[in-house]
């Protein structure tokens, strides 16, 4: 399976230059905890809901500072083709929770730890399925005590 496959599209993204009362907005609009900031389709960093908090209103920034003031502009990616196992590699290696996924180093969508989850979750139903159909259609076994209870 392919990232492109269980990543989420589109990705919230931002210009650089966007203050951060407005990537605060976004991420509430689009219940995100985080915004790619590109420009022009490159990707120049990605800022969290972590990173406002701490860096912007913590580190005494306000709300008209820009975004590219707190991202964190080196950024971990995915390509779109690369396998979903190596995604979740990456993951382990890295320790982060969000990836942007690029298609010909533009930026297409957001691969995140709970797409992930998801997508095991969804495997787990299509294997379980099955078997929790028919374990509910079969009627119970006749107990060898039935009756001898008072």
């Amino acid at each position: 399976m392919k990232v492109s496959e269980v990543m989420t599209t589109p990705p919230v993204c931002v210009a650089p230059h966007v203050p951060l009362v407005e990537v605060a907005r976004q991420m509430a609009e689009y219940a995100v905890g985080s915004v790619l900031v590109v420009e022009d389709g490159v990707l120049h960093g990605i800022v969290t809901d972590r990173d406002l908090a701490v860096r912007g209103m913590g580190g005494s920034l306000g709300t008209r500072a820009r975004v590219d003031a707190v991202m964190s502009p080196r950024v971990i990616t995915v390509q779109a083709t690369d396998d979903l196992q190596a995604a979740y590699g990456t993951f382990r290696r890295t320790g982060v929770r969000r990836l942007p996924v690029l298609e010909a180093d533009r930026v297409v969508g957001v691969l995140a730890i709970d797409d992930l989850f998801l997508d095991v979750f969804r495997r787990l139903a299509d294997l379980l399925g099955p078997l929790a159909g028919s374990v509910l259609r079969e009627p119970p076994a006749p107990s060898s005590q039935a009756g001898s209870q008072g």
